[in-house]
């Protein structure tokens, strides 16, 4: 069984930067796909990246092409999210989530493993 922790959440302001980390233990990293999906209240979970087992594929929400980006140190056993130019509509609960999947999958279903989420808030 593989557990994930996620850390780096916090309040930032408008235009600035968090990277958000997710570290595996139980199983090394490289065994899984790595998504990140947000929940802001009263919505539906997004998609916001992905990133496949050697790092060579990845894939971004639209909301957040160009401003975040996913990355994964497999010998560190940790995946990060780096967010910069943030927005007050970026605030949410941001989860990590491992996959089994060969690719870099956008769609929640194909996750087996989840986080228990970092809250991100971005003040105007």
């Amino acid at each position: 069984q593989v557990q994930l922790v996620e850390s780096g959440g916090g309040l930032v302001q408008a235009g600035g930067s968090l990277q958000l980390s997710c570290a595996a233990s139980g199983r090394t990293l490289i065994t899984y796909a790595v998504g990140w999906f947000r929940q802001a209240p009263g919505k539906e979970r997004e998609f916001v990246a992905s990133i496949s087992r050697s790092s060579r594929v990845t894939y971004y929400g639209d909301t957040v092409k160009g401003r975040f980006t996913i990355s994964r140190d497999n010998g560190k056993n940790t995946a990060y999210l780096l967010m910069n130019g943030l927005k007050p509509e970026d605030t949410a609960a941001y989860f990590c989530a491992f996959s089994t999947a060969t690719i870099a999958p956008t769609s929640e279903r194909v996750y087996d493993y989840w986080g228990q989420g970092t809250q991100v808030t971005v003040s105007s």
